[in-house]
């Protein structure tokens, strides 16, 4: 316990190097999203745009004792014209992330896909939870556990590489090493996993994935233990040290990644890519740290686009 949320302490005070960004928080009209967002601000890692019916955001503000009065409220009647609004101002570069209030997750994301109107780039849209487990040295990336249901091994080129392009900015010193995760860790024509992880790793070997070392299909144990991995004589620059873990399905990671928040007393964060801007997906059992490293994570990604636009242009 005494080494809960050290991870996240470092991401947020690393955050705070740089300059907040402008995020807009569709439909915070409950006390937990819209404290989240005000907490975040006073931190120095967000500046807040409000999407959502001024009058409700306000009463929360007053039954909360939270002070709203410096932060810009762009009113919408319902829902559904808050996520609108918070798209909108991504695309037209006014907000550099986009946060999720008390809205459903559905509602939120039916705007960001919108093919005329929402965020889509050419990557395939995907999740990371960034975990802080207290057993573990490093932050563990676990994708995708919220968007892709059953994504195929096209997805999952896009889906890992959403991936590495996330830990390289969280970690820009360490190439990061990915676990494509099944039941076992030999390549099975009966498992579909396997022969997927298979295939995944040799694209990284041709070049079509960059930036990380992968290996697969590995089983859980022997892709986080190291004496795992050495019992079952596994030979791997990945096995036992996996920064990243792709799962089979949103089934799997789901249950991952709650398993280590409930019984492993970890924090998951949760950050969407693929997209124009980061997002961040927020859930109503979410923990303020969880909440605040959620922001830091979308707070760095945004910087690192910002910085690589930049050199670009010059």
């Amino acid at each position: 316990m005494d080494r809960r949320h050290e991870k996240y302490d470092r991401l947020i005070e690393r955050c705070k190097q740089n300059e907040p960004v402008p995020c807009a928080v569709a439909h915070p009209c409950d006390e937990s999203s819209l404290r989240g967002a005000v907490e975040a601000a006073q931190m120095g890692l967000i500046v807040p745009i409000l999407c959502g019916p001024r009058a409700r955001i306000a009463k929360v503000a007053a039954d909360c004792g939270l002070d709203i009065s410096r932060f810009e409220i762009v009113d919408a009647e319902h829902s559904h014209a808050s996520a609108e609004a918070a798209v909108r101002l991504a695309r037209e570069g006014k907000a550099a992330v986009v946060m999720k209030g008390s809205l459903h997750t559905d509602e939120l994301m039916a705007a960001v896909v919108n093919r005329d109107t929402g965020l889509r780039t050419s990557r395939r849209i995907s999740h990371c939870f960034v975990m802080d487990v207290p057993a573990l040295d490093r932050v563990l990336i676990i994708t995708d556990a919220a968007v892709n249901i059953f994504p195929t091994l096209e997805d999952k080129v896009d889906i890992v590489q959403n991936a590495i392009d996330l830990a390289l900015v969280l970690r820009p010193d360490r190439q990061p090493r990915v676990a494509i995760l099944s039941a076992m860790e030999t390549v099975n024509p009966k498992v579909p996993s396997t022969i997927e992880a298979a295939a995944l790793c040799k694209m990284a070997e041709r070049g079509q994935i960059t930036g990380g070392l992968l290996d697969g299909p590995l089983a859980l144990d022997n892709a986080v233990d190291l004496a795992a991995a050495k019992i079952k004589k596994i030979d791997s620059p990945v096995a036992g040290q996996a920064d990243i873990l792709v799962v089979p399905d949103l089934e799997a990671g789901n249950m991952l990644a709650k398993s280590l928040t409930f019984m492993a007393e970890a924090d998951a964060a949760g950050i969407v890519l693929g997209t124009r801007v980061p997002i961040i997906l927020t859930s109503r059992a979410d923990s303020l740290i969880a909440r605040l490293a959620s922001c830091a994570v979308a707070s760095l990604v945004a910087a690192a686009r910002r910085a690589q636009a930049t050199k670009a242009v010059s």
